[in-house]
């Protein structure tokens, strides 16, 4: 046990492994909505990535951010590699190649929630400004390849760098120039996270193809409306993809973690070190066989760091994260949660939900997981197209928001949030579709005018 986590007890059987997730369970009014959301950031004069070091790094954007707000830093090493609001639970920090998260507090409404984005957003771009450092809303960076973005200095990302070329065509695009936004919901109890578990696995495609926004990658059109959600294909097939486990009768918290088991492990924190066991066994660790800790067995904490390097559409922690979007600008961050809310947390949407997706094979989980990231709300299926999927799928958001009925301080409910989607059913277009209308027209194949369009 020496060099453990000491506030962390040691896992004693497997209903330590189910008690991480199933802890998570609360009551309906203490239910909130956690949004995450991933920016890439570059320079305009010229136009480039961004550093860490640097009088106009990602350190410097960091520093002032800490000033501006009072959050307090953590650090790898020496080095801040974000920051924490003590007032709540939430906080901003880097990805692989800088993009600038940030991990929304747990909200009550989604009214909280758009508060929340636009005051982030004020705080980001008031530092930002005099650094040249400006936020690009896409779920790819258009332009620059790997090997053109700095590396940000985290451990753990130098141990998943050489992992990801092992095991994915794409693992380290993923890494350094992508960008997501992700909903976390609560659930009542191991039937209601099954429950919406299956909902949101079944509907993730449904999401990537309404919120689809990454067309672009190397300087050009990609041939896929979310190149994003097809980087996800060829990442790590291991710890990836809809779960169609979670469908099988019997399935709850120790299925899921009988999943996690068998998803090889990236990394062990030890005296505040990463210890590199990428591709090693969870199981053996429980055994005391880890080669690189020989005897040690793992705590709690390791357990729920393990958690945390399973990326399937929907995660299961202690609560469900929506993992399915493309990055967009702030309306359609915010409509991400609006959209999940409306569906998952009133009872008769979820059922009405459910109704919907209740029939589809693990074969039509798995088709519309492939196809919907080139032809997006297009995509053929059941003698039509997922278009008509997905303006169910928004009416029954909607209609769980009006019975939610929160409101904000002039009256209005929280469809206003679905505005965008609504956009989108209205026009049958995403984001994607539009930036390659201007892409094949005005901007006379030239990516680079998206990143003034598309700055946030």
């Amino acid at each position: 046990m020496a060099g453990a986590d000491s506030f962390s007890p040691l896992i004693e059987s497997r209903a330590d492994l189910i008690e991480a997730m199933s802890r998570g369970a609360k009551p309906e009014a203490e239910w909130r909505i956690g949004t995450e959301h991933e920016k890439h950031v570059f320079h305009t004069n010229p136009l480039r990535p961004v550093t860490y070091e640097g009088p106009n790094g990602v350190r410097a954007l960091l520093d002032g951010v800490e000033k501006e707000t009072g959050w307090t830093p953590f650090y790898d090493g020496e080095n801040p590699i974000g920051l924490r609001n003590d007032a709540v639970a939430g906080g901003i920090s880097l990805e692989p190649g800088g993009q600038f998260e940030l991990s929304g507090a747990p909200m009550a409404t989604l009214h909280e929630t758009a508060d929340e984005m636009a005051e982030h957003m004020r705080v980001a771009k008031k530092v930002a400004a005099p650094l040249d450092i400006h936020f690009l809303g896409l779920g790819v960076t258009p332009l620059w390849a790997v090997k053109d973005i700095p590396a940000m200095p985290k451990s753990r990302y130098g141990i998943m760098t050489p992992y990801m070329d092992k095991v994915g065509s794409l693992g380290t695009s993923m890494m350094y120039r992508s960008c997501t936004v992700q909903t976390n919901l609560d659930f009542s109890s191991e039937a209601d996270m099954v429950k919406k578990l299956r909902v949101s696995v079944a509907l993730q495609p449904i999401a990537t193809a309404l919120f689809a926004n990454s067309p672009f990658a190397d300087g050009r059109d990609t041939g896929y409306l979310s190149f994003r959600s097809h980087i996800w294909l060829n990442t790590d097939n291991a710890r990836t993809g809809m779960l169609p486990f979670a469908f099988d009768e019997g399935f709850g918290f120790e299925q899921y973690a009988d999943h996690a088991l068998d998803v090889p492990m990236y990394f062990v924190i030890r005296n505040g070190e990463y210890v590199n066991v990428a591709g090693e066994s969870f199981r053996a660790f429980l055994k005391g066989e880890l080669p690189q800790l020989p005897g040690e067995k793992p705590t709690i904490k390791d357990w729920e760091d393990h958690l945390s390097t399973l990326f399937p559409e929907v995660r299961l922690k202690q609560f469900l994260e929506m993992r399915g979007a493309d990055m967009g600008d702030e309306a359609h961050v915010v409509a991400l949660s609006a959209f999940w809310t409306g569906l998952l947390y009133d009872s008769v949407s979820l059922e009405a939900a459910w109704e919907l997706v209740r029939n589809w094979s693990d074969e039509d989980r798995d088709y519309l997981r492939r196809e919907v990231p080139r032809t997006g709300l297009s995509t053929a299926f059941d003698r039509s197209s997922i278009f008509d999927v997905a303006a169910q799928a928004v009416g029954i958001s909607e209609a769980g928001l009006v019975r939610r009925n929160r409101l904000n301080a002039t009256g209005q409910d929280e469809t206003i949030h679905l505005a965008p989607l609504e956009e989108t059913i209205r026009t049958g277009k995403a984001p994607a579709e539009r930036w390659l209308e201007k892409f094949r027209g005005a901007w006379n194949q030239d990516v680079t005018p998206v990143f003034s369009e598309a700055e946030m």
